[in-house]
């Protein structure tokens, strides 16, 4: 656990000067045929930045929990301050909904210059409440996974620096590694404004695609290729949820999607997207 106490957060916000990315090739989802499906992934803008988050419910998004921290102050953003921008791309979303309430997991913290230890990552995990849910003609949310092997074959959705406009999908990379305190290793291709988003893996079962981590941290190796680090979910998530149930307010339901044509301009809503 220690090899992993150095690693530096550069994935948080799109402030920082763009690193070199390896080779690993990467789908944009800019039309509406390649956005199929992944209508629940978005963008979570903030001053100064953005991460990725996704739906897990009508009215909660996961992201990582450094975030919407503030790492000078060391305690959670404004949440009046945060959108969530469903299936974003090229200026226009499906939904635009405000953060009303944030939970983070409890223990996380960040050390000065932004750094996250190897123990943070396990607990870089926070849900967000929005304030109005979403119907499934808008957005139909992810289900959480459980737990790997070494070498599953895994899939990342995400916004990033110098792909910020629309998700770029890459579906061939894998779990390299699992350490104690919960956090996971994948030889995915992520970036700046990357923190935060879905590691997909595919139910056996079902065959559809289900959450299994979110992008904590990453790095550079020697050898030019990418490697990400994320937390294990299922009991982090279900005490967030608790969390956020014992202290809201029951959250309003809009009254649905209006379909629109390509072309067309209509902020907040778009096409019908189907869950791949």
């Amino acid at each position: 656990m220690r090899r992993l106490a150095w690693l530096l957060i550069w994935l948080a916000l799109a402030q920082i000067p763009a690193q070199a990315q390896h080779a690993q090739a990467l789908d944009a989802l800019h039309s509406r045929g390649k956005m199929l499906g992944w209508e629940a992934v978005g963008r979570l803008d903030m001053p100064g930045g953005f991460c990725t988050g996704t739906l897990i419910s009508s009215d909660l998004v996961l992201t990582a929990a450094h975030c919407v921290v503030d790492p000078e102050a060391g305690s959670k953003r404004d949440p009046d301050a945060m959108v969530f921008r469903v299936g974003y791309a090229n200026g226009r979303e499906i939904a635009l909904r405000k953060v009303v309430e944030i939970a983070i997991a409890e223990g996380f913290a960040q050390a000065a210059g932004q750094r996250i230890s190897g123990d943070m990552m396990g607990r870089d995990v926070a849900l967000l409440r929005l304030d109005a849910r979403l119907t499934s003609l808008e957005a139909d949310p992810f289900q959480l996974h459980g737990f790997p092997d070494q070498g599953d074959r895994v899939s990342v959705v995400s916004y990033g620096q110098g792909r910020s406009e629309s998700l770029s999908y890459e579906d061939e990379c894998a779990v390299t590694g699992r350490f104690a305190g919960g956090v996971m290793a994948f030889d995915c291709n992520v970036t700046f404004g990357s923190s935060g988003a879905p590691v997909f893996a595919r139910e056996d079962t079902s065959n559809r695609m289900r959450i299994l981590s979110l992008i904590s941290a990453g790095h550079q190796s020697a050898n030019g290729r990418s490697v990400a680090f994320g937390p294990e979910l299922p009991e982090l998530v279900e005490t967030l949820k608790r969390s956020l149930r014992h202290r809201s307010a029951p959250v309003p339901v809009t009254k649905g999607a209006k379909r629109v044509t390509v072309g067309q301009r209509n902020p907040g809503f778009g096409a019908r997207f189907v869950r791949p």
